[in-house]
């Protein structure tokens, strides 16, 4: 599968991000907090919150596209469901901008923390 973020990677829509919030699956890892949702699509997508304390516009926008290529890069090897994939959003507390690969590992120590966290749910369910 080819390394692309396309639109449709994106969650882009207030209604998608609340989705994600209201499901209250967070987990937290160094600088990044993230919350996902299972969705029923064949592919993962991000959304970014990133506030002011992050930095200034041009600190937010370097950490937002280092964390966009860190997914987009990712994107094969974060953990899937066998009915589809995951509505992530990653939310940067203050930092500085950390290399790359740093945000590679973070991103993918924290999908795997939230796929182990709706497995755990999934058989919660089952067993009810």
């Amino acid at each position: 599968m080819p390394l692309l973020f396309r639109p449709d990677q994106r969650l882009r829509h207030a209604l998608e991000f609340q989705r994600v919030y209201a499901a209250k699956s967070r987990k937290v890892r160094g600088p990044l907090a993230a919350f996902a949702v299972p969705n029923a699509l064949p592919k993962h997508r991000l959304g970014l919150a990133v506030g002011r304390p992050v930095g200034n516009a041009v600190r937010r926008a370097r950490v937002k596209r280092l964390i966009r290529e860190a997914f987009r890069l990712s994107q094969n090897d974060l953990p899937r469901r066998d009915d589809g994939a995951y509505d992530i959003i990653i939310s940067p507390r203050a930092h500085n901008p950390m290399p790359l690969s740093e945000y590679q590992s973070l991103l993918l120590a924290l999908a795997a923390d939230l796929h182990k966290e709706w497995d755990r749910r999934a058989a919660r369910n089952t067993q009810s």
